[in-house]
């Protein structure tokens, strides 16, 4: 019976994926996306550092209004 699965694909390109560069296709999307994190393209959500934000977070709980 034939494995009809589909080849993964490299996540920048969608060329078929490289078993050496794995998920890219080479070391170009590799690099590429490397260069990406470096240069902050990429980001991940974190805590807010302004003051007014903080104390109206869910970091208080349900019940609290964040005044004390």
């Amino acid at each position: 019976m034939p494995d009809k699965r589909k080849a993964a694909a490299c996540p920048l390109c969608k060329a078929p994926q490289s078993a050496e560069f794995r998920p890219f296709c080479s070391r170009g999307c590799r690099d590429h996306d490397l260069l990406g994190w470096f240069g902050e393209n990429y980001r991940i959500a974190g805590r807010s550092s302004n003051e007014d934000e903080l104390r109206q977070s869910s970091d208080y709980g349900l019940d609290s209004t964040g005044d004390g």
